[in-house]
Order: C-alpha cells, then structure tokens, then sequence
C-alpha cells in the first residue's frame, strides 16, 4: 500500500458485503454522501461501498488551518483505504469528487481499479470566480450560494422536485461556511490538464448535457486526455446528474464494472 503522510480519514459510511470487491464514492461540493443514495441499494449488492464526505460536509469536521486542496483531499481518501485495510479499490465521483478521483489517478495507479467522472472537470472554470465564491461565503454563510444552487445543479423540470429540494435543503443544513469556502479554494487550485494522459485506469466520463457548471466540453476535454476512456453525455440533465437521472448513471456504473478485467471478481454479475 502507498501511505500517505500523517493525515485523518475523511468522515465515511460503508455498506455492502464485507469482501465485496471495494468502491469509493465521492461527492460534489455543496453535497454530503447522501447524494450517492439512489444508487445505492444496487451498488452495495454487488461492491463494498464506502462514501466518504467533504471537510465541514454531512457532519464532517471543518478543516484545520492548512489550505485544503485536492491533492490533500486525494491523500485523506487514500488514508481511509489503509485504515480499511483496502489496497486497490474502483473510484467514483461526482464534480469535486470526481476531481479527486481523478488526481488519485495520475498520482497513485497502482491504487485504482477503475475509474468513474460524473460531471466533473480537469479545471474547474477561472480561479478567481472560486475565490469570490469563497470570500462570500466566509462573510454571509451558505445562505446565498444556497439560493442559487438549484439553478447550477439542476435542470428547470427537476429543480422543483422533492429529491432536489432535499438536497438544497442539506447544503443550507450539514454543510458549514468554512467547508465549503475551503473546497472553493480546492477547486480554484485545481489544473489537471497536463496530467490527464497519465491516467491508465479505465475510466467512464458522464456529462450532463444542460450542466452549467462543467459543460460537456469540460467531460470531452476529460475523454480526449485520459487515454480509452469512454464518454456518456446524458440529455435532461444538468450538474447532479446522479441525483437527476439516477438509473442512466447507475446503469452505466455497473456496465463499467462489467468491463474490469484487471481484478477478475469484477468481472461478473454487473447486470443488477
């Protein structure tokens, strides 16, 4: 096992039969774990599921005084794995988590089995957008960036659901300025174009077609730098697309699954 330097594992949850093969769920910023509940009832009957939450996210602690970046994101991630005595494990993540996936890629392949990016980006748009958002939120709390966020994550249609208006509700609820205004300052860091071609994981890139937030250029710039990887661009949907259009994206979790050949009980029975 690689082990990172001194760190604390991120807050986590695990489902799933204890010698499933291992799956790390990430989620995007703004959300808690939770975002991976529509998919998992199917996922945890085939992998040992262990969805991990953002600093100052879901009940996570907020992070200490060190700036948080993806990289040391990455790092926690890889501490939780070694403290579950997990040493490879399959990785998916939706935006922010999906951007730490992806690092854990580059920089750690011996650790990854496969590799899933829903709606997530190598550059997450201009830095100083990320800073202005942070420097926000640090002076008003969530509240604004809470008002405008069924706008970013969702479609129109879906905006007005109960399923988007819980998630609403949990950002303005778990999730605490320091966090958040942190995992902005992640993003605003964040660049890992240059790295992509060195992501050998099989990898499936989701965009939603109507995301604000990472277009479905930001997914095909992703598919055209990490070598055979594969690229679902899903229509009705916008930046959650796991919480929008949950059985496209579990189906095509479990098809990518179905795929892996380098572990061989991953192989078999993904058509659940």
């Amino acid at each position: 096992m690689t082990h990172p330097p001194a760190t604390v594992s991120p807050h986590h949850t695990a489902d799933g039969p204890q010698g499933a093969p291992p799956l790390l769920l990430g989620p995007s910023l703004g959300t808690t774990r939770a975002l991976w509940d529509p998919q998992l009832p199917a996922l945890s009957r085939q992998f040992r599921v262990i969805r991990w939450d953002l600093p100052g996210h879901g009940g996570a602690p907020d992070p200490g005084p060190a700036p948080t970046t993806v990289p040391g994101l990455a790092r926690r991630v890889l501490h939780l794995a070694d403290t579950l005595g997990i040493d490879r494990f399959a990785y998916a993540g939706v935006s922010l988590g999906g951007a730490v996936g992806a690092w854990l890629a580059a920089y750690h392949p011996e650790r990854l089995v496969s590799l899933a990016l829903i709606c997530s980006s190598a550059r997450f748009g201009a830095p100083g957008a990320w800073r202005e958002r942070a420097a926000l939120v640090r002076a008003k709390g969530t509240g604004p960036v809470a008002d405008t966020a069924a706008a970013r994550w969702f479609t129109p249609v879906f905006a007005v659901s109960p399923q988007a208006t819980a998630l609403v509700d949990a950002l303005r609820r778990t999730v605490t300025p320091a966090g958040y205004a942190a995992c902005c300052d992640a993003l605003a860091a964040y660049d890992l174009r240059a790295e992509l071609p060195r992501i050998a994981a099989p990898t499936l890139v989701v965009a939603g077609r109507e995301d604000p937030a990472t277009p479905p250029a930001h997914a095909r710039e992703l598919a055209d730098g990490i070598p055979g990887a594969a690229l679902l661009e899903l229509p009705g949907a916008a930046h959650l697309a796991s919480a929008e259009r949950p059985a496209p994206v579990l189906a095509a979790l479990l098809a990518h699954a179905a795929g892996i050949t380098s572990i061989g009980h991953l192989t078999e029975g993904a058509d659940q």
